[in-house]
């Protein structure tokens, strides 16, 4: 009978003694957040009421009394008036909520720009229980990262460190204000590095899983050492609140930019003046390329550092300045840190062959836009269908337009043929095909017309204000 209970108690010291070991293991936050707590900061913003009418633009109107000789008249003519009460403001100033952190003793603050863009009033609150107004020193929407400043002196102040030493699975910890309520601390694990997001393109973001929500924005991502290794930005949510996918801008980037701003209220970019696209398994066939890698050049801008230099469309970009590009997204990174002026080196794929070419970085400029004219035009027509397609010639216009001297222009598509399955589209321009430039309608009927049945080649495509190649598979 003893005997028997034994091996039973045995398990259960055993499972006991692993709980124990295990709850051992796990990371002690407490002297972190107690330490470093003391330099993040709650930002409350305030921004004043625009127009009060609709359709009125700026033009406010009076807040008049029913017996003013003049209310019918405004009555009459722009409706039904907005009133309120006598002596307070027909609307209430707009109120927002983010964090922030304190990175000198004199006073500099580290936040998300979409936390104090257009704010009229900016306010700092301490844990201590100061409120400080705070001064914008600038602000850049592409990292979305500002430099603030407090006047106060001898502040704590947090110190940056390695994002570039961060390991997936490692533990890190945020404090903010989420929902308002201050100096909060949550902790989660390292997802994944260089994360790229739409439309961020220069940003490669540390991807968590702590509980981030609104009003974390801005506030300090740390790790094991009380090292600031990010500033949380964003969530993934379809609900507007944590889900597990949080997005923070790694240290190092932001303090470049911070640098920059307080040194001259701008930031300056490399730009190289392409357009790229990643390569998948179709367009590695297609490039003859043993396996899907690089940044696929779409298209050289004009009068841009790389139009300057010996990169061509087609090439594969596979390394820049000794650091190699696995994805497209991963180019915008390295390029975007590179310093105005300097020469980077690329190594890039050109017809199996791996060649060095040198370009000087230029600054990227503003984005600007431009439309391809769909006017009916009298240029040469294509009547053959090829691949599924009906093109024609570009106008004069169109090409100056485009700053292009060749392409031809989808007009028409058949249903369920090669171009529609490839995702081409009615208004694309044509500019390559099976690595041959597309001069006009002859030279596109004589490369189409020549393409072997089963075997997939590259097209590159103009839509809009880019280029992309696609896969057409005859």
């Amino acid at each position: 009978m003893k005997k028997s209970l034994i091996l039973p108690v045995l398990f259960l010291f055993t499972s006991f003694m692993t709980v124990i070991a295990n709850a051992n293991s796990l990371p002690d936050f407490v002297g972190l957040v107690e330490k470093q707590g003391k330099a993040v900061v709650n930002i409350s913003t305030m921004q004043k009421p625009k127009s009060l009418q609709p359709g009125l633009g700026n033009l406010q109107i009076p807040d008049l009394p029913e017996d003013s000789p003049y209310h019918d008249f405004f009555e009459k003519f722009f409706g039904q008036l907005q009133r309120s009460p006598q002596g307070t403001n027909p609307q209430p100033m707009v109120r927002s909520l983010g964090s922030g952190f304190i990175i000198s003793a004199d006073g500099y603050v580290l936040t998300s720009a979409h936390v104090v863009n257009n704010a009229d009033e900016i306010v700092v609150r301490m844990t201590d229980r100061r409120e400080m107004l705070a001064k914008v020193i600038g602000s850049d929407i592409r990292s979305d990262v500002a430099l603030l400043k407090i006047e106060a002196k001898n502040l704590p102040y947090l110190k940056p460190g390695k994002p570039d030493e961060l390991k997936v699975g490692e533990w890190v910890l945020a404090i903010g204000s989420p929902f308002g309520f201050e100096n909060t601390a949550t902790a989660g694990i390292v997802s994944a590095k260089g994360r790229s997001l739409p439309n961020e393109n220069y940003i490669p973001f540390i991807q968590t899983d702590v509980a981030i929500n609104p009003g974390n924005s801005g506030g300090p991502l740390f790790n094991m050492k009380g090292e600031v290794v990010g500033i949380n930005a964003q969530i993934y949510s379809r609900s507007g609140g944590y889900m597990g996918l949080a997005f923070s801008v790694p240290i190092d980037l932001a303090m470049q930019v911070a640098d920059q701003l307080r040194a001259g209220g701008k930031v300056k970019r490399g730009w190289l003046g392409v357009t790229i696209q990643d390569v998948n398994r179709e367009l590695a066939e297609a490039l003859d390329m043993d396996k899907p890698f690089g940044a696929l050049v779409s298209s050289v801008l004009p009068e841009s550092p790389a139009s300057k230099s010996d990169l061509q469309v087609e090439d594969v970009i596979v390394e820049y300045n000794g650091k190699p590009v696995r994805f497209s997204s991963d180019l915008p990174f390295f390029v975007g840190r590179s310093k105005v002026g300097t020469t980077a080196d690329l190594t890039v794929l050109r017809s199996g062959k791996l060649l060095n070419v040198k370009v000087k970085i230029g600054h990227l400029p503003e984005s600007g836009t431009a439309a391809l004219d769909k006017k009916n035009h009298s240029s040469k027509k294509d009547t053959t269908g090829l691949l599924g397609m009906y093109v024609r010639d570009l106008s004069k216009e169109e090409k100056k337009q485009l700053d292009l001297d060749y392409g031809v222009l989808v007009v028409q598509l058949k249903a369920n043929s090669t171009a529609v399955n490839a995702g081409i589209r009615k208004g694309d321009v044509l500019l390559m095909l099976n690595k041959k430039k597309i001069d006009n309608v002859k030279t596109y009927n004589a490369i189409a017309g020549s393409l072997k049945k089963g075997r997939p080649v590259a097209i590159l495509v103009r839509r809009g204000n880019g280029s992309q190649f696609l896969v057409l598979k005859p």
